[in-house]
Order: structure tokens, then sequence, then C-alpha cells
């Protein structure tokens, strides 16, 4: 009998009590029987398929989905452009923090340990103001020069631009030929001799150069004990080398030569700054760069010239007077040496100076002085020996008026003396 439904009998039990399995077997599976066990529809003797949920994700990121493949892909060059702006971004600013912590922690660039402390004012360059000691030898050193004479070595400086400069007499005796200079830049020129005049221990000779810088020169006259000076010279072959030390003393009386040679007298300017041989004819220089000396003599404890070295004791001929001889050598090829028209006596202890003769009609004469009289000042300046006389009487130019202090017997005069030139 049929309602319009295809229902289909269930089998009969078996004798053993399960239901029989219709004899054609179970029907094929169809998709319209996929809806699982709540399907009211479903056929009870069709395989059963169990649907189950997806299980819930554990823990972690959902897993994003695949990308579509026909979807175009964004290229891989502002990516990388986009990196490397970033990288440096970040580098030159890191840099930068690390040096800036790394100097305010008082290291170094390199690293390592750093000792001491920086100065609050480090110069950013090596010059020096011009009116200081540094400023005056780098303004002076171009005017020095090394002078080279058969194997010796001395020094001097230049007095004008066309190349004449003083020295000592002691520095080129003896060195007519093969005389050449060094300058503080490493140049080098020929020299010759113009002049000499061996007791006064200044001489001028004329470098191969023109366009030189000449020396300013000072007063001589107006310096005081313990003014700061410097010396400028080559000391035992060490050129360009610059000492520093004051006036100790003016006026000092200095007889100076080797034995059997010239006698030189002159009234020096001692100075405690170091000057050892070869510092011979360079100049001794103010704090204000003005040449007041030529650096000539010093006193040692050593037995020969070989030992002999600075102790402090340095003797130089004032300008103003080895100016005026250099300006006689070059004007006329011979200095003039100032006299006062008497022979004196020396080693006598006798607390002035003996006139032993006193030329008739010269200086002395016409001031009034006699053989016998004992020169006790000159000028305002005590006299110990015949040997002070002489040496600051040549200090003076000729012509000059000096003071003439006296005794003859037992009295004391004066007289006043106008100095001339020797004839000879």
């Amino acid at each position: 009998m049929t309602d319009g439904w295809n229902w289909r009998r269930p089998p009969a039990p078996h004798a053993s009590g399960e239901p029989q399995q219709p004899p054609y077997g179970p029907p094929p599976e169809s998709a319209f029987w996929s809806g699982g066990p709540a399907d009211p529809w479903r056929d009870p003797y069709a395989a059963s398929a169990v649907v189950l949920p997806p299980p819930p994700p554990v823990g972690g990121t959902p897993l994003d989905s695949a990308p579509d493949p026909d979807q175009p892909r964004r290229g891989f060059f502002p990516v990388l452009m986009i990196c490397l702006v970033t990288a440096l971004l970040a580098g030159a600013v890191g840099g930068t923090l690390g040096f800036v912590f790394a100097v305010r922690g008082g290291y170094a660039e390199g690293g390592g340990t750093q000792l001491g402390a920086s100065g609050p004012n480090t110069p950013e360059s090596t010059q020096r103001d011009p009116g200081s000691l540094a400023g005056v030898a780098e303004r002076v050193l171009p005017s020095v020069v090394t002078v080279r004479v058969s194997g010796a070595i001395g020094s001097g400086f230049v007095v004008s631009t066309d190349g004449y400069v003083i020295t000592n007499d002691h520095v080129v005796e003896g060195g007519d030929d093969g005389m050449s200079v060094s300058f503080s830049d490493g140049s080098t020129a020929s020299a010759k001799l113009v002049g000499r005049d061996p007791e006064s221990d200044v001489a001028v000779i004329k470098v191969a150069k023109n366009g030189l810088t000449p020396v300013a020169l000072g007063n001589s006259d107006e310096i005081a004990v313990g003014d700061s000076v410097l010396a400028f010279g080559s000391p035992l072959a060490l050129v360009n080398t610059v000492t520093y030390g004051i006036v100790s003393a003016v006026d000092r009386t200095i007889q100076a030569g080797e034995s059997g040679g010239t006698t030189r007298y002159y009234a020096a300017i001692q100075t405690d700054a170091a000057v050892n041989q070869g510092n011979s004819g360079g100049p001794l220089v103010t704090a204000s760069g003005q040449v007041i000396g030529v650096n000539s003599v010093i006193r040692s404890v050593g037995n020969s010239d070989t030992e002999a070295g600075n102790i402090g004791l340095a003797f130089a001929i004032p300008i103003n007077q080895a100016k005026r001889v250099a300006e006689d050598i070059i004007d006329t090829g011979k200095a003039r040496r100032t006299v006062i028209g008497a022979e004196v006596m020396t080693g006598e202890g006798a607390a002035g100076a003996r006139l032993r003769k006193v030329e008739t009609g010269g200086p002395a004469a016409a001031g009034g002085l006699r053989s016998g009289d004992i020169v006790t000042r000159l000028d305002g300046h005590p006299l110990e020996d015949g040997t002070d006389l002489i040496a600051l009487v040549r200090k003076y130019a000729p012509g000059s008026v000096v003071a003439v202090e006296y005794r003859r017997g037992t009295k004391s005069a004066s007289a006043s003396v106008t100095l001339a030139a020797d004839t000879n």
C-alpha cells in the first residue's frame, strides 16, 4: 500500500533477535543524505557520517590566510630604502650621543685610559700674543743667524735689509774665507767679512742675500737690573735656541782675551740667561723685542774652554757700543776707539784707577788731571782698578763729556773730561 511516500518497512527480526540486513545491502551514499544524524529524513540504513565542528585554536595568534597568488606583489626596493635610511639615521644619532658621552666622561678618540684634566681655555692654535715672550721669540728668530767659520760655530743677527750682520770678533777670527750663515728657516747663504775690531770684540759680516728682516735695536743705557731678557743663538751647535733670564748687573767691567792675544775691555750687561759656547755674537733681547746687547763671554768653573759651561754668569756687549763700532766698520772699514788720554796702572788694588802717565794735550790733561792721580769715579760709576776705567771709557762715543772724581794725595777733586777718538 502506498500513500505517496516511499516508506520502506524495516526488516523482520532474525531468529537470533538481531535485525536482518536487507539482502541487497546498504544503499549507496548520496549527497542528499549528508546532513548528519539530526536529519529527520535520513535513511536509517544508510552509512553514518559524523561531521565534527573544527577544533578551537590552541594559544598563539591565528595564522593568516594564505595569500592570493593572483594578487599583485609589492616590490622590495622601497622596503630596502626605508631600512637603509632608518639604519643610517640611527647610526648617526647613536654615534653623536656616544661621542658626547665619551668626551664628557673623559675619554679621547680611540678610547683607553686618559690621565690629567683638560685646560678650560685650550687655544685652537699655537699662535701667541706678540707681546708675550713666545711672541717676541717668534718675531726675532728670523733675524738671528748661525755663523759657520772653518768648522766652528757662532751666532749673529741681521741689522740691515741688505745683509749686514753683527757678531763677535772672536767668532770670525781667522775666517776670511769659507764663511757661511744659516737662518731659522733652514736656508743658508755665503758671507764675507766686512771688518772687525778685536779690542771691542765686535765684527761685521755681509750675507749674500737681500730682503732680510733686521732686528729692532734698543737703548742699552736705559736697561735696569731685574729686566727680563732673552738670549738667542746656537749654543753647542743647537741652532735656534732661546733662553730666558734677567739683567743681573750693568756696567760689569770685563777684561777678556786669550793669553798672548788681544785684550778686550768693555762694560758688560750681566745676565743669568743660559749662554754657552756657540751663543757668542747672538743678540740679548728685552721682553719688548729690542736688542740691547751682544752675547760674548761667560764665566765658568771649567779649567778649559771645552769644559766651560753655563753657571748663570753671562756677559754681553752693550748694543750702543756695538752699534757705534759696527757703523764705523761699515762706513770707514775701521772702528774708532774712545780714549781718555792717559795710561793707567792695573792690579794695584788702590781703590781706584791710578794714572801712570797723562798725555800732553789729551782729554785728561785738558780736564786738569795729572800723572799719579787716582780716578775714583767716572760719570758716577765707582772704580776699583785701572781695568774699570778703560772698560767704562770705551763704552762712550768719542766727544762724550763725562764727570771724573779723583784723589790727589789726601785731597779729592772733580773735573769734566771730553773723551776723544784714538788717533792710531
